[in-house]
């Protein structure tokens, strides 16, 4: 209530950055302003470097996701038998996986108000699904993996 509101001083310059890097700051007011802009322009090299160092990353995960499809591009073509056998079983995984998850939903379904209560309840229903459900959903992510029908091969088949 009894809020005291600070005199606001009113601050004049100008930042001129060109395209070769040389800068001039015009400050009109006290020492203070100076150093404003002064971390104001350290924030700005902050900042570019920051972007500089997040577009080497992204072109680092890019070329790592290019060099991954391209051996599992080449090792389908060397395996095609075992490529389709993949899909198959990665088929057949995916209907036990909806019939887990259907038993798993109906679990919780059923017991919901004791694993809402109860720890003990809760902790052995996640020991009794959580272990296959990960197995299973890194089995598949596998097998699908292996087994999907890369855009070069769709190419010569025509």
């Amino acid at each position: 209530m009894g809020q005291k509101s600070r005199p606001v001083s009113s601050s004049v310059f100008s930042i001129n950055v060109s395209a070769e890097g040389n800068e001039e700051i015009i400050n009109e007011q006290d020492d203070g302003d100076s150093a404003i802009s002064e971390l104001l322009h350290q924030m700005l090299i902050g900042q570019e470097r920051q972007n500089e160092l997040l577009e080497e990353m992204v072109e680092s995960m890019n070329a790592a996701q290019r060099q991954r499809s391209a051996e599992l591009g080449q090792w389908k073509q060397s395996n095609p038998v075992l490529s389709e056998k993949c899909r198959k079983a990665a088929e057949v995984l995916s209907e036990v996986q909806t019939e887990f998850l259907e038993n798993l939903t109906e679990e919780i379904q059923y017991n919901s108000e004791s694993l809402i209560d109860g720890e003990f309840m809760l902790n052995e229903f996640v020991d009794r699904f959580g272990p296959r459900i990960a197995h299973l959903n890194g089995l598949l992510q596998v097998l699908s993996q292996l087994s999907a029908i890369s855009p070069n091969s769709l190419v010569q088949e025509d």
